[in-house]
């Protein structure tokens, strides 16, 4: 019974029977007599699986993954592959599940023995991309194809707690690392503070004396010097205070045997006070002295520094200049230089044109001269072709064609022209006769037909043999009177 059968958007019909060699595959399609069909889904088939695999230092651990899984769909011949496989099962049948679960523990455990344990936390994500790519080469011969791969943390197998000590020591030394993170903030903290303190105090008595710097710089020469002087003079008070302090002491001590030696002491500091203030007021003096020097040095450099600005300014002025005529001196000679550049590419192209103008012509007349020689190879072959392979009949042929006994008899005129030769007259046979070298021996004149020229060859041959002693070549044919 026929019947018309429609797939839905997720489903293929697989028909076999009467007609069909394989199997073929269709969303919709007519069931003949004979014929038998069945439906698959093509949609993606979630499969969990805990592998259950060993490290190279034999340790044993569980990977749970969740593998997205179905066929090809882009592809006719991985569909049908898939559509085999599913001829007797259900896509959720234990085969099928068994079959997939089978790929993935194998090539899981190939892979995790070849690597450490920490190989494996640390690569994470090649692990994971060598799995997906060792298990898609097995399942591509079912013309499955993995959609999503994800692997789940690593699990250990009950009796063996490797994973919970290493996560318990993980904990620890994140605790310890905190510890002695927090304890080295709060170091920074503190040390970070004093030295903001300290740096904002220094900064502040920084500021301070710039300021107060500024303003000394600013009440002028004169007053730094007034200063300089009551300053030299509050140091020497100091050092004669210091110096009498002393002087009490000493007196103090050694009062009985001293007292000769203090009246001395007092002259001299006397006499001494006398001689520091002559010094310090010739040393005022001389700072007055220096005081006026800097005011006229100030003048006069002002008015230096005034004149040597406007000889800078002018100098300056003929280098800009001089500068501008050298870069229009260059920029002529580049102008120049890139006109001859220019000509010189022109005249280059011209040359090149030129040549491959001849090249062109040269190629052309070679190409014309193949295809004459080309096209006079066919015609020779077409010759051939035409006698049956007979090369004589081709020769002869060729010799009438081309008029060469024409070129004969008018060459032979031309050598007994204004000679008295011996004449021959032979007939052709049809009661007309003829001469050499074309005088007709007769009124009908020249011979009318090929066929009768060709007749007179031998009589031909043999007068000019008679008349010149040349013997005509072996492929133009010879006489029975010509010696072999």
């Amino acid at each position: 019974m026929v019947s018309y059968r429609v797939a839905s958007a997720s489903e293929y019909l697989v028909i076999t029977g009467c007609g069909i060699d394989d199997i073929k595959l269709a969303k919709k399609a007519w069931i003949l007599p004979g014929q038998s069909f069945r439906r698959f889904d093509i949609s993606p088939v979630n499969y969990t699986f805990e592998v259950q695999a060993m490290s190279s230092e034999k340790l044993p651990f569980l990977l749970p993954a969740v593998f997205t899984i179905g066929p090809r769909v882009e592809e006719h011949e991985a569909l049908m592959k898939y559509a085999k496989l599913l001829s007797s099962h259900d896509r959720q049948s234990n085969h099928v599940k068994e079959l997939v679960q089978g790929v993935i523990e194998g090539e899981t455990r190939v892979l995790a023995a070849s690597m450490t344990m920490e190989d494996v936390f640390k690569g994470t994500k090649e692990f994971k991309k060598e799995i997906f790519e060792k298990v898609q080469l097995e399942l591509n011969q079912f013309g499955l194809l993995i959609y999503n791969a994800n692997i789940k943390q690593l699990v250990d197998v009950r009796g063996h707690e490797y994973f919970s000590y290493l996560g318990q020591k993980t904990q620890m030394e994140a605790a310890n690392q905190a510890k002695i993170d927090v304890a080295e903030a709060k170091m920074k903290g503190e040390v970070g503070a004093k030295l903001r303190e300290g740096q904002t105090v220094q900064n502040a008595a920084k500021i301070d004396a710039e300021t107060k710097i500024i303003a000394t710089q600013r009440q002028g020469a004169g007053k730094k010097e007034e200063l300089k002087v009551k300053a030299e003079v509050k140091i020497f008070e100091n050092q004669r205070d210091a110096e009498v302090a002393e002087a009490n002491a000493e007196l103090a001590t050694k009062k009985a045997g001293w007292a000769q030696l203090a009246q001395l002491a007092e002259v001299e500091s006397v006499k001494a006070v006398a001689i520091k203030e002559a010094e310090l007021q010739r040393q005022v003096e001389l700072k007055n002295a220096l005081t006026q020097t800097e005011k006229l040095k100030a003048e006069y450099l002002s008015k230096a520094s005034v004149e040597y600005d406007v000889k800078v300014q002018e100098a300056n002025w003929e280098l800009y200049k001089k500068q501008k005529e050298a870069e229009a001196a260059l920029y002529e000679k580049q102008k120049s230089a890139e006109a001859q550049r220019l000509a010189a590419e022109a005249q280059f192209f011209a040359r090149q044109q030129a040549a491959d103008g001849e090249l062109y012509a040269k190629k052309k007349e070679a190409e014309g001269m193949v295809a004459a020689a080309q096209a006079q190879g066919v015609y020779v072959g077409t010759l051939v072709k035409s006698f049956n392979g007979n090369y004589a009949s081709l020769r002869d042929y060729l010799m009438i064609d081309g008029g060469m006994f024409q070129q004969i008899a008018e060459s032979n005129a031309g050598a007994v022209k204004g000679l008295q030769p011996k004449i021959s007259i032979w007939t052709n046979g049809d009661g007309s006769s003829a001469g050499v070298n074309g005088v007709d021996g007769s009124s009908s004149g020249a011979l009318k037909e090929i066929a009768g020229l060709y007749k007179t060859l031998p009589n031909l041959l043999q007068t000019v043999e008679q008349q010149t002693g040349m013997i005509p070549p072996a492929w133009l044919g010879t006489s029975s009177s010509t010696p072999q």
